[in-house]
């Protein structure tokens, strides 16, 4: 039974993720991911990405890369793509984050016991990265305050271990 299987398996019959993870690691199963150096070397914040990826996979969180941006077609009309793009002055004003997808989440008896999907958002950062308030920034939080009031988990990361 693959990891995937099993949490799927855990779902169906009410097992927490918190007790599946448990479980898991006293058997072996899955390990906890590596410590991720934020010193010793230049990082930047494509791995970041790819760190806080690795990350998601094996807490079965999928996680997709929302580029954000626009280009002209063969008409050389603009095309938006990407998350909350819609036009360059929304763009301003707010900027969806780098890794984009969802966790499973198990409902509690009063939702029926359905899984549901919860959106989860991450802004990349180089590591060390402090928030300066550049008008980019705040553009990003407040799509990431925006997640998160809606019941979302969205934040800046500057390394893994942010999930």
């Amino acid at each position: 039974m693959t990891p995937a299987n099993l949490t799927y398996w855990a779902l169906r019959h009410g097992v927490t993720y918190a007790a599946l993870h448990d479980l898991s690691r006293e058997l072996g199963l899955v390990l906890d991911p590596p410590p991720v150096p934020l010193g010793g070397g230049a990082h930047d914040e494509a791995w970041v990405q790819s760190m806080i990826r690795l990350e998601a996979a094996q807490k079965g969180i999928r996680l997709f890369r929302n580029n954000v941006g626009a280009l002209l077609d063969d008409r050389g009309v603009p095309v938006r793509y990407g998350l909350a793009n819609d036009s360059a002055k929304l763009n301003e004003r707010l900027k969806s984050s780098d890794l984009i997808g969802w966790r499973p989440v198990v409902i509690e008896p009063y939702h029926v016991g359905k899984v549901i999907a919860q959106f989860v958002s991450r802004e990349c950062k180089k590591p060390g990265w402090a928030y300066s308030g550049t008008p980019r920034e705040v553009a990003q939080a407040t799509w990431i305050q925006l997640v998160a009031a809606d019941g979302g988990d969205a934040q800046f990361a500057d390394r893994a271990g942010t999930l």
